[in-house]
């Protein structure tokens, strides 16, 4: 049995959404033995910072929350394709000629997992792209850029997807990951009323559940 983290590092210097200082995270020492006999920390980040889970109300006006997301479907059998040969987008077309059934889980490996600064370029998913997946019936979708899609009016990706009831995973690192099946655990974590949440993200090969 293998293990792959396929989660970002949280520390100041990682790469964040367009670069915006506010969107750094933040760790100060409120504790230490000296002070207190223990050692505490406190983190301030925003919650679409590194490796997270995206809710329906991030783009859907009163849309779910993280707490109601299922856990089936982050913690289940996903498939990573390999598009590291595109050069900006996932589409139909070459989302056509992957193999994608109802239910599965799709983790997108690209360019983007090479990269270990924010690039404004980065590979994303389009529109119609979304709506094919919609059509194939996926449970969920993972990307390895901090968004799932870029500079979209609206925000079309997203909204195609949370309306057809897809998770939407971002921020992965697949780089040391082939292609192929495996268990994928994301669990996020239980924020009340929260639009997104930080997920350890991680891949387990070589199970049968």
């Amino acid at each position: 049995m293998n293990i792959y983290d396929i989660s970002m590092m949280v520390k100041y210097s990682m790469p964040v959404y367009k670069n915006r200082d506010e969107k750094r995270p933040r760790l100060t020492v409120s504790r230490d033995f000296d002070s207190g006999g223990v050692y505490e920390s406190r983190i301030q980040m925003d919650l679409h910072c590194g490796t997270h889970l995206d809710a329906p109300l991030h783009t859907v006006r009163g849309g779910k929350t993280i707490p109601a997301q299922d856990l089936v479907q982050v913690v289940s059998r996903c498939k990573v394709i390999d598009f590291t040969h595109l050069p900006e987008k996932i589409g139909q077309v070459e989302l056509a000629a992957s193999e994608i059934g109802a239910g599965d889980f799709i983790l997108f490996k690209t360019k983007n997992s090479h990269i270990d600064s924010f690039d404004p370029d980065f590979v994303y998913l389009t529109a119609d792209g979304a709506e094919f997946l919609k059509e194939k019936g996926v449970s969920g979708v993972g990307i390895d850029a901090l968004g799932v899609e870029r500079n979209q009016p609206g925000h079309p990706t997203h909204t195609i997807l949370f309306t057809a009831g897809i998770a939407i995973l971002e921020g992965l690192r697949l780089a040391d990951v082939k292609p192929g099946e495996y268990f994928l655990f994301a669990a996020p974590l239980k924020i009340h009323n929260a639009e997104a949440a930080p997920v350890r993200a991680i891949l387990i090969e070589g199970i049968n559940l």
